[in-house]
């Protein structure tokens, strides 16, 4: 009689994980209704509001305060006509049930595969970007520059490498509280990762030191005009309210981020065999630092510190672009296309190895391309099956008669999963808003009490959630979900916990 070896489960990659998320999201689709609030959008050509019916009709209205205050909605007037309200406002008291429409067998197999076909065609500008930084990062691999980079790097940092833990997480967290520096960190994994495993850390340091810089920099905005500038002019009331709360949350979060990734940091490179990822540590090693003799260490001559400057300019042009300049992705492709023509000069490599290492380059980040892809088509499902308001309608029934703490602390549980289903930040806020701020007057606590649940309930959800940034994060650097789980969920909860305390004090002030 022979053994028969059981086969050791292995967890689902980032493509299974989110085609599961997107069948859930389908059957649940079939168990709620579709409802829809009617919504207010400013026209700036016409200098009217378009009122939309939850059927879809709309009418034009003068844009002026009266018809806010007709339509119950309480942000002011300037707040439309200087673009920091752009999105369609829901108008509340007005959720309507609405007749969902039959889908049988053919049309959900149809609707389930066109998602993600959707999904790419929405996401082609991000896609465009990240292909592009796959095809330079490929190039500039190939020269040894970020090899002898790292070496240099290595020597300059020795026994101080825990500074590069703080320095990456505070930066990254600074630009998430002010302009939303989310997305655009993908750029950063192709040339930190090798830096973080040559300072003797695992991947898992790197994905943490740059997403979750990004997470609780995001999590506790401050000034970001996508998220708690727009849902503070949508809730009628300035974004300063409530502001030094969120300073707290900030410091306070992301202190407690450094100080959770620096202690895992420095046990793994006490003993790598603490990493969570310690089985894939020869996989990762060969293909982030490559291959070469581990004493031999490159020469970091004038072409390669030039190819690492104009790289790394790029970063800086992309920082200020999106901040200053209002830039969307489609300018950052540009941006780093142009440098990728910039290498081609200052490479060294002949045209056939240039274009033949850019598209090997490229072809590595396809995987990403297609999380991405899949990740939106989610969105999408939820979106034609009309749920999202009528979760929102549910919810915002549920807490209208809660008070004090509890409704602080109720609220922010509401918001992560407002934020699972509705992962834009300005989407939920224009959305959310005008029904959840009234219901602070009614309890009698201050609307930026609101504004603090909304933030830190959707910003913690980022931080898990498989239909924003973190699986595509995760295929960056070949990490599978459930490690990531077993990594964060600790930090999660602290961080949920301060928030709840800090939304219990913000009751009382």
């Amino acid at each position: 009689m022979t053994d028969v070896k059981r086969k050791k489960f292995t967890f689902p990659s980032a493509y299974t994980v989110i085609l599961l998320v997107l069948l859930l999201v389908m059957i649940l689709t079939y168990f709620m209704p579709a409802g829809k609030y009617a919504s207010l959008q400013y026209n700036t050509d016409s200098n009217h509001f378009t009122i939309t019916s939850p059927t879809g009709k709309t009418k034009s209205e003068p844009a002026t305060q009266a018809t806010l205050k007709k339509y119950n909605v309480n942000t002011s007037l300037a707040k439309f006509k200087d673009g920091s309200v752009y999105k369609p406002v829901a108008i509340p008291n007005t959720y309507q049930k609405l007749k969902k429409a039959k889908n049988g067998l053919f049309g959900a197999v149809t609707q389930f595969l066109n998602a993600p076909i959707q999904g790419l065609a929405e996401t082609i500008d991000i896609i465009t970007f990240v292909l592009i930084l796959g095809g330079i990062v490929g190039v500039v691999n190939k020269t040894g520059a970020f090899a002898a980079g790292m070496a240099s790097l290595s020597v300059r940092l020795k026994g101080k490498e825990a500074w590069l833990i703080v320095i990456v997480t505070s930066l990254i967290s600074l630009g998430g509280t002010t302009f939303g520096l989310a997305e655009e960190t993908i750029a950063f994994y192709p040339i930190l990762v090798p830096i973080f495993m040559a300072a003797g850390y695992d991947a898992i340091v790197a994905i943490a030191a740059i997403y979750l810089g990004s997470s609780i920099g995001t999590m506790a905005s401050t000034v970001n005009p996508f998220s708690v500038v727009i849902a503070s002019n949508t809730a009628g009331i300035s974004f300063a309210d409530g502001m030094g709360m969120r300073i707290v949350m900030l410091v306070l979060g992301t202190a407690i981020c450094i100080f959770y990734t620096i202690r895992y940091a420095e046990k793994v490179k006490k003993d790598p065999t603490k990493s969570l990822i310690y089985a894939q540590k020869a996989e990762l090693e060969a293909h982030f630092l490559g291959d070469q003799d581990s004493n031999e260490v490159p020469k970091f001559d004038f072409r390669k510190k030039l190819m690492l400057l104009i790289f790394a300019a790029g970063f800086v042009v992309m920082v200020v672009g999106v901040k200053e300049w209002g830039w969307m992705f489609s300018e950052i492709s540009m941006l780093f296309l142009g440098i990728t023509f910039i290498l081609a000069f200052v490479s060294g490599l002949s045209e056939s190895d240039f274009v033949g290492d850019f598209v090997t380059g490229a072809s590595d980040l396809l995987g990403v391309a297609l999380v991405i892809a899949l990740a939106r088509g989610v969105t999408i499902i939820m979106e034609q099956a009309q749920i999202s308001d009528t979760l929102l309608f549910w919810l915002s029934n549920g807490v209208s008669h809660m008070s004090g703490v509890l409704f602080s602390t109720v609220m922010f549980f509401v918001f992560i999963l407002l934020g699972f289903f509705i992962p834009s930040s300005s989407g939920l806020a224009v959305l959310s808003m005008p029904i959840m701020a009234p219901l602070a007057d009614v309890v009698g606590v201050n609307r930026d009490v609101i504004i603090s649940a909304y933030n830190w309930g959707q910003g913690i959800m980022a931080f898990i959630t498989p239909t924003g940034l973190v699986l595509a994060s995760l295929a960056m650097v070949h990490v599978t979900f459930d490690k990531w789980l077993k990594f964060v969920m600790p930090l999660m909860i602290t961080i949920g916990i301060l928030a709840i305390v800090l939304l219990g004090i913000s009751v009382y002030l």
